[in-house]
């Protein structure tokens, strides 16, 4: 009985740190053309793996809704974070580029904007997560 206590005592100090460090993301898409194909995610957590294949912390493929899809990331630990999203129209989970490596599908990044020459960098797109979030991104 005296070892049931003393593990129920420990459990309890420790699930206010189990439980306040998974978090739910909540993206919504915002310009989404049409219901064809999917809106790709990717999550990332540091600049060196930014926008780089494989790098995403985590990411999913979920169905296109026109106007805006809301796609939920749950279990997310408290951390920096930066968003990619683009609209794969033609459902290949790939994002399509021209000859010159310009994306030729629709676009966006938290926070941070498509600059003229190019993605924003991790910095300009990251945010602190430290609870459940949710952020809106317009696609173009």
């Amino acid at each position: 009985m005296r070892l049931t206590n003393i593990l129920f005592f420990f459990f309890l100090i420790g699930l206010p740190f189990m439980v306040a460090s998974q978090n739910t993301l909540t993206i919504k898409v915002e310009g989404v053309a049409s219901s064809n194909g999917y809106i790709a995610v990717g999550v990332y957590s540091d600049e060196d793996s930014f926008l780089k294949d494989g790098g995403a912390f985590t990411g999913v493929f979920a169905q296109a809704e026109k106007g805006t899809t809301r796609i939920e990331l749950p279990d997310l630990p408290n951390d920096k974070y930066a968003v990619c999203v683009f609209h794969d129209e033609n459902g290949n989970k790939e994002m399509d580029t021209n000859f010159i490596g310009i994306p030729k599908e629709p676009l966006g990044f938290s926070i941070g904007r498509l600059k003229t020459f190019g993605p924003p960098n991790f910095e300009e797109c990251s945010f602190e997560m430290t609870s459940d979030f949710e952020i809106k991104i317009p696609i173009k």
